[in-house]
Formats: structure tokens, sequence, C-alpha cells
């Protein structure tokens, strides 16, 4: 049964962190909807607040901390059957003062990875995706068909703090993408970053990896059969999307993550039309997962992707280092 159309319930909630990665999680009373789950701490936004204004006074009342410093983390839409919310996440990252549960509310430090999403409700699943993923996502760049000078590039990246890497080499045939992943996997693994493949489903199934990343034409491959791929428990499946269709098939899949773009005109792409930062925002809106801009974009426009309701920035150019590093 679907929720009467009414308006959605307004919903502000904070990712607080601390120093040692974690994140604050508060329990709903039982007697709450959703009661006896884990949550991110927040609450109902008033009548003609701002997100901003809401988060600060959630988390004084509650928590009794003050925010010094947040940005916005992810937004999502999500239909319990008996009413409709759209949660609208921070991600603190400066506040004062000792949180502690203000209304009774258990606490409790979490890291991410440790985070079971069936202990939580639904509209917070995706939060925990969000959390785990990085702000910068690498898709690597030339020259896979000379490995050492590939892999030297590669370390000098992850050396630079990338710790999210989209293996991309569709000059390698199959063989030779087996055996380049492997040499990536490990150098990934040393340095505490995770590998997502750009390949055929049924070659990455086999190989080390974090994840697996489809194109858009495997997208559309993959939801044309209504299934997603046989990989082992616990990796990530992402897409490419350039448009509001192929946002929907990552939803309707029910994939962990999405690159949207062009954002801006590119070299490598001169004839797609730019989406500009209006554009994505309007289409990452209605999508409860993470999404990252991707197209002419580096270091410097995170802010700006974040204010967009990216959950940050993908590139090759900005994060590939030079051949002569």
């Amino acid at each position: 049964m679907t929720s009467p159309a009414r308006p959605p319930i307004q919903v502000v909630a904070a990712a607080i962190g601390d120093d040692r990665g974690r994140i604050l999680i508060a329990r709903r009373p039982p007697e709450a909807h959703q009661g006896g789950l884990w949550e991110f701490p927040g609450g109902k936004l008033e009548p003609g607040e701002a997100a901003r204004e809401g988060l600060s006074r959630e988390l004084e009342e509650e928590l009794g901390i003050r925010v010094e410093a947040a940005r916005p983390l992810i937004r999502v839409q999500h239909d319990y059957g008996d009413r409709r919310v759209v949660l609208d996440v921070h991600r603190v990252t400066r506040f004062t003062g000792r949180p502690v549960g203000r209304e009774g509310q258990p606490l409790d430090w979490v890291h991410p990875d440790r985070m079971d999403p069936g202990r939580f409700p639904a509209a917070d699943r995706p939060v925990i995706h969000a959390l785990q993923l990085p702000e910068r996502l690498l898709i690597t760049g030339p020259d896979p068909t000379r490995p050492t000078e590939f892999l030297a590039r590669l370390a000098r990246a992850l050396a630079a703090g990338i710790r999210l890497v989209q293996l991309r080499a569709p000059q390698l045939d199959a063989a030779a993408y087996a055996q380049l992943t492997h040499l990536v996997y490990a150098l990934c693994e040393g340095q505490g970053a995770r590998l997502l493949l750009n390949a055929d489903p049924a070659l990455a199934a086999d190989l080390p990896c974090h994840g697996l990343h489809l194109s858009a034409t495997r997208l559309r491959a993959q939801a044309a059969c209504r299934a997603l791929p046989a990989l082992p428990p616990g990796r990530w499946i992402g897409a490419s999307c350039h448009d509001a269709t192929e946002l929907a098939l990552t939803e309707r899949l029910g994939l962990d993550y999405a690159l949207l773009s062009p954002v801006r005109p590119t070299t490598s792409h001169p004839g797609a039309s730019a989406l500009g930062w209006s554009r994505f925002a309007d289409l990452v809106a209605p999508i409860g997962r993470p999404v990252y801009a991707l197209g002419g974009l580096g270091e410097a426009d995170l802010p700006t992707a974040w204010a967009a309701g990216a959950q940050g920035i993908a590139a090759i150019g900005a994060f590939w280092p030079t051949a002569d590093g």
C-alpha cells in the first residue's frame, strides 16, 4: 500500500564524525515510527525552517552540541507506505560540546564499514553507502598497455590520498585486463583503497575487487534482464549515467552509486552537451543514492558538487598523475 497523496515529512539528519572515523548514531524509541532501529540524529523541520537552521536546532536539543561546520551529504526520498519522508543529511565536520542523549536515547559511535543496514530505517540505508564511499573517485587514464608506467602513476595517486579507483582499460583484452587487475588490486589493498572494475560482469566476478562499475550500455542491458550481475557478497555495483532515464535504472536495480556526466564540456567527449550544475542538481534530487559528478571537474569543484547534491567528484585528468609526475 502506498501512502496517500500528501506532502512528505521533511527531516534533517546529521552524520557526525570523530577523529577515529566513526559516526554517531542514536536508537529510536520503541514506540516511535521505525521504533528500536538506529538512526542518524536529527528530526523534523519546522514550517519555513531552512535545513541548516533545523540541523543546528535539532542537534542542540537532542545532543547538546553546537554545529560549527557542516556540508550536504545526501538527500533521500522514501515511501514507507504509511508516510513519505524527505531526509536531508549533512556531514558535520566540526562541533562544540560532548554529545549526550538528552532525550534518553542510547548513542553509539560506529565506523561506516561496520554499520548493518538492516538495523536502520530504510531511508537511512543510502546514507550508510554515502559514508562508506570516498569524496573522490579516480578513473584510471593512459596507458594500461604499459603496466609499469601505469602502476607508477596509480601509486602516486594513492599516495596523494585517492581511496576509490575505477580500473578502466577498454583497449585490453580479457586476459590482459585480468592480469592488470591483480596488480592494481594489490596496490590498492596496500594503501587501504577500494577497486571498482569497469569490465564485463562475468569477468569481474572472478577477479579480486571491491565492486563493479557498469557502463551506460551495460546498465541498460542489466535493466533489460531485470537482474543484477552475480557477484560475491559485499561488492558494490555502480553505473555511468547521462540522463534521467539512466539514473532511474540505477534506482530500479538498487545500485549502490552512480556517475552522472558530463557536467562541463570535456575533450574526451567534445560532442556531448554539458549538463551544468543546475541541471545536475535537478537530476540528482530524486535519486536516493550517492551520485558522483563527472566531466571537466577537479578538486576545486568539490564544494559546488556537494551543494548540488553530489557525493563528490569523479575524474581522470584531475586525479591521474602525468607520466613525469
